[in-house]
């Protein structure tokens, strides 16, 4: 079953993250705003991947002692997907 979430990230350059979730594996990610090239990156490594392989892989990441950082705002989003059953 396919599940998609818009989410609005806080504390990141990046704005909202739009992902797709389809049998508990990542389907797809995008990030709008912060760094492209690493917001790619980042999408393109967890594609495929089992969501709670992801989030326990990106949980806590800290950018600049923010608190926070896109790839801990995708954990995050995941979470709440993953919950949203």
């Amino acid at each position: 079953m396919e599940k998609n979430l818009v989410y609005t990230t806080c504390g990141t350059c990046s704005k909202l993250l739009d992902v797709t979730v389809e049998n508990d594996r990542v389907k797809r990610v995008q990030f709008i705003g912060g760094c492209h090239g690493n917001s790619q990156g980042i999408a393109a490594l967890i594609a495929g991947m089992e969501v709670d392989e992801a989030i326990a892989r990106l949980s806590g990441i800290d950018c600049g002692g923010r608190g926070t950082s896109c790839p801990d705002q995708l954990a995050k989003a995941l979470t709440q997907l993953k919950n949203s059953r």
